[in-house]
């Protein structure tokens, strides 16, 4: 089959729902794992600091390895890409249940890291080849919308099974794993590989080197010293491989990157939009965690329980959105989505108090944000991949989603910065209200950012007629 038509052979809501789940147990780990962090220091007799790297070179690796594996899919086909990255992301999964020590806990967890990496953009890759151009944009929605389930319910399941044993928190994945694994073997669809030349291999190291570093600087400048040896030396080795990366791109036959990728409508409005969203929605999650836990008292699970109703508002915002676009534009709800999230922090910032007090004080700010995050990531994310063609759907789709952990990375940092080492109780509240407005601020300018982004009509060629380089619908 080497047609368009034949990609969606498969009912594209039978793929929509097996890649999810990929999606949804790689986004539920992120968040179970933060949980449990405490529960495994005390296990394996080490200090948070030594057991931070269970989440920093996770996040490293991920980031470094997207866009690398999403070229990987689009040359060597998706639903292989996909199942190689579910089974290594289990296989990971299942080795960290059984981890002896925090260094080989390390290592499983880039084991998990490498499979998220290969699974994330080739699943919405055969979302978007089983699905008519028409209903992309929808389908994007939903599949984005996964992962804001998956923050919702990660730290709930995460305090309940840590309850149990940590253990549980990477074991849970392995059955649904493999059930999806299975399933997907059956009903995916083999959309046509673009089986061209080998890709930059330098280009690809460069740009791995160039992510990894700079992922590096960031999480590591608030422990290391923005101005420390460790922290320089990183950021002059992405500035180097970037440039390098750069260079090769330019002159190589097959880049990883093509240059025209971002000449896709919307595409780099989109992936700055989500830039510059995630760095606010980074400093909202972990800002409102540590307020719970920390100033308020509460344990993990009370903190789960608390956050999770702005998540769960998500994926029905994001289903329910696709009418307001269809009415106003994808640019004025992604506006509307960044003042929303705003005001929710706004919210915070004047109504939060040193006593607990969660329905004055925390939930009508979690309900907003959850709004913000429903009108603007789906949305921003469709907008940016709807209209790739099909030889760039993984390629374009790693892109995006490295912008969203470079977003990550970087707004947990400013949010260390900000909130810095307070003493009293009157400078703790001061600290999180400062973090609160700046990160208004930043969401708002992604709303400002995603008003660009303006309607387009998908015009998909089959893949066998389409030009070289990228088509510019």
């Amino acid at each position: 089959m080497n047609s368009v038509a034949a990609e969606r052979a498969t009912d594209p809501r039978v793929v929509l729902a097996v890649v999810s789940t990929g999606v949804l147990l790689s986004s539920l780990d992120l968040f179970i794992v933060n949980v449990a962090m405490p529960a495994m220091a005390a296990d394996l007799g080490a200090g948070l600091t030594a057991l931070s790297w269970v989440l920093n070179l996770y996040a490293i690796v991920f980031a470094a390895l997207l866009v690398p594996a999403g070229r990987l899919g689009d040359r060597n086909g998706n639903r292989a890409t996909f199942l190689a990255g579910l089974a290594v992301f289990v296989l990971g999964s299942a080795l960290c249940s059984v981890a002896w020590n925090v260094e080989s806990l390390v290592v499983f967890r880039i084991v998990q890291a490498v499979g998220c990496a290969l699974l994330t953009p080739s699943s919405l890759a055969l979302v978007l080849a089983a699905t008519p151009p028409e209903r992309r944009a929808g389908a994007v929605r939903l599949w984005v919308a996964f992962g804001g389930l998956g923050a919702a319910l990660g730290p709930v399941i995460g305090g309940l099974l840590v309850e149990l044993d940590w253990r549980w928190v990477f074991l849970v994945n392995v059955p649904i794993g493999l059930v999806a694994l299975v399933i997907g073997v059956r009903t995916l669809p083999r959309p046509p590989a673009e089986h061209g030349p080998l890709p930059d291999l330098l280009g690809a190291v460069a740009l791995i080197g160039a992510v990894g570093s700079s992922i590096l600087a960031v999480v590591q400048g608030p422990e290391w010293g923005w101005t420390s040896p460790g922290v320089l030396a990183a950021f002059a080795v992405a500035v180097g491989l970037g440039v390098v990366f750069a260079v090769s791109s330019a002159r190589h036959h097959s880049p990883v990157v093509d240059p025209a990728l971002l000449r896709a409508p919307n595409f780099s409005l989109a992936a700055a939009n989500s830039l510059v969203f995630q760095i606010a929605f980074a400093g909202m999650l972990l800002s409102v965690t540590l307020w719970a836990q920390n100033v308020w008292g509460w344990s993990a699970l009370q903190t789960g329980a608390a956050i999770a109703p702005g998540p769960l508002v998500v994926p029905f915002v994001a289903v329910a959105a696709g009418k307001l676009i269809n009415r106003i534009g994808s640019g004025p709800v992604i506006a509307a989505g960044g003042l929303a999230f705003g005001g929710g922090l706004l919210w915070w910032a004047r109504a939060a108090e040193l006593a607990p007090d969660y329905v004055s004080g925390m939930l009508g700010g979690m309900l907003l944000t959850g709004l913000g995050v429903g009108l603007t990531l789906p949305t921003a994310f469709a907008a940016g991949a709807g209209t790739l063609p099909p030889h760039r759907f993984a390629t374009g789709t790693a892109v995006l989603s490295m912008a969203r952990q470079l977003g990550l990375a970087v707004g947990v940092a400013i949010l260390v910065a900000l909130l810095g080492s307070p003493t009293t109780p009157a400078a703790t509240l001061e600290a999180f209200q400062r973090a609160w407005y700046v990160t208004a601020a930043v969401a708002i300018l992604a709303g400002l950012i995603g008003l660009g982004i303006r309607p387009t009509t998908p015009a998909v060629k089959p893949v066998d007629q389409q030009e070289p380089g990228l088509v510019a619908t």
